[in-house]
């Protein structure tokens, strides 16, 4: 399954995000993925403009927790793009850790993004040029 994803983003675990319980606080994962989809736009697309004009929003989210996420664990985000529809598309995400050389699912989520026009206040059709980046970057050989 992690064969398709070709985006990591190292996890940044803060102190702040670690809960009485000891481990990553529940809440604190959609911030991760946020992180991720941030990275993942900037290094496919070099998204460089104005966020207040054009740009996404989260129209659904998924999270399902397999093992905690410790303050010194050695972890990352994987991020993949697996439906583009007209008007939104599909992250998936995978945060793992290496324990020693093995890779181990901590968490995996979904997103549902929209494109959207802030001016306007409306969704708008995901751009072609989105369109073409992802699809640049996901369906790769290389």
């Amino acid at each position: 399954m992690q064969e398709k994803f070709k985006h990591r983003t190292k996890l940044d675990i803060r102190f702040v995000d670690i809960d009485a319980f000891g481990h990553v606080n529940n809440a604190h994962y959609l911030t991760y993925f946020e992180q991720a989809r941030v990275r993942y736009f900037d290094d496919i697309m070099g998204w460089k403009y104005d966020w207040n004009r054009q740009g996404i929003i989260l129209a659904r989210a998924e999270i399902n927790y397999r093992l905690p996420v410790h303050f010194r664990d050695d972890a990352s985000i994987l991020t993949h793009c697996s439906r583009i529809g007209s008007k939104s598309f599909d992250l998936e995400y995978m945060i793992t850790k290496n324990d020693h050389g093995k890779e181990i699912l901590l968490a995996e989520g979904k997103t549902v993004m929209v494109a959207f026009d802030y001016d306007a206040g409306s969704s708008i059709p995901v751009p072609e040029k989105w369109i073409s980046s992802i699809k640049n970057f996901e369906y790769r050989t290389t």
